[in-house]
Formats: C-alpha cells, sequence, structure tokens
C-alpha cells in the first residue's frame, strides 16, 4: 500500500473490479478515454477481467492500483500501463470513478504517489501521459505538479459535437522535485 494525505494506493483487487463497470460506464471515462463514452455491459466487463488476468503479456507491462479514501471508499484507479522496463519508461493510466471527489485533491494525492513509486521504486527514468484539449483538469495538474507539454496531436479526437487535440506530457525523473516538496509546493493537506 502506498500512503497518501487524502488517498491510499492498493492492489487494484475484488472491490474494486466490482465497481469497475460502474466507473467506465460513467463520466470519469470520458475524460480518461480522450472523449470517448462506453456502454459496456456487465458480461463484457467480466470477460475483459478474465482476459487480463490470464495475459502474462498484460500483466507484465503494467502495475494496477485501486485508489481509496482515508475511510477506505474505493474511488478510481491509477497505474502505469506500457511500463517498459528496458526503457525505463512508463505511461500513467489515471481516472477518479466517483465524480463527488473531482477537484478536491483525491487525484493529485494519487497522481504524486504513482510518480514517486515510479521514481523511487521501480527506478523509471520518465513517466508520460497523454489527454485532450477538453480536460482542462488534468491539463492544469500536469502543469502544477511539473508536467512538461511535449507534443500535440492536432484534432485528433471529436467529442461534445468538435474535433480536440491529443496532448502528451512527461516528466524526467531528474525534473522530479519528490513528493514532500509537491505537497509542500501545492499546500496538499489531509482533511479532516
Amino acid at each position: 500500500m502506498l500512503e497518501g494525505l487524502l488517498v491510499d494506493l492498493v492492489p487494484f483487487g475484488e472491490r474494486f473490479m466490482k465497481l469497475e463497470h460502474k466507473w467506465v460506464n460513467g463520466p470519469g471515462v470520458f475524460y480518461w478515454a480522450i472523449g470517448n463514452h462506453w456502454l459496456v455491459t456487465h458480461a463484457e466487463m467480466e470477460a475483459w477481467q478474465r482476459e487480463r488476468a490470464d495475459d502474462p503479456q498484460w500483466q507484465a507491462q503494467r502495475v494496477s492500483f485501486g485508489v481509496q479514501t482515508k475511510d477506505g471508499t474505493p474511488i478510481g484507479l491509477f497505474g502505469m500501463r506500457r511500463w517498459l522496463p528496458h526503457h525505463r519508461l512508463a505511461m500513467l493510466t489515471a481516472m477518479i470513478g466517483e465524480p463527488d471527489y473531482w477537484g478536491g485533491g483525491y487525484g493529485t494525492d494519487a497522481l504524486l504517489l504513482l510518480v514517486d513509486f515510479a521514481f523511487e521504486w521501480l527506478d523509471v527514468h520518465k513517466v508520460w501521459l497523454m489527454t485532450f484539449s477538453l480536460n482542462a483538469r488534468v491539463i492544469r495538474q500536469m502543469e502544477k505538479v511539473g508536467f512538461t507539454f511535449e507534443g500535440r496531436m492536432r484534432e485528433a479526437t471529436y467529442a461534445e459535437g468538435a474535433r480536440h487535440d491529443i496532448l502528451a506530457y512527461g516528466l524526467l525523473r531528474e525534473e522530479w522535485p519528490g513528493r514532500a516538496a509537491l505537497i509542500e509546493k501545492l499546500g496538499l493537506r489531509a482533511k479532516g
């Protein structure tokens, strides 16, 4: 378990898998899937979960965590996919699936834990992620935690009746000031 101020990152197990169907059919997937709305049945989700569990290549390239509040409430999933140990490179994936927890620092706390884990425990050289130009929350988050804007795929996705750019952000290990420094800089504090 990775312990944060607002959230903990824990193994992505059964209680998160039960909520995964709700989350991929909810409003959070729109931002996670770069402008897509998914309609996934329970049977499709269960089949997908079985396939993931049985695929050693899928398992080898991913590190998955459930995000829970300090009182143990599951609120999302964070992890690394396309983790390439030889290159020391990891693509981050993140979703706070419970909209009631958007904008309260929960995602930022989870991101700081995940990035710190990547750099300090896995010795990753670079973490990166992609979002799209409509996702103002993640764009602000990337800027405030020190990610660098690295590229734009112009008009690469269509959402809400318009074309939007896909944006890439990256952070090198040498640019990471450390979790404690960012907590201080951002004024992130435990609730209650």
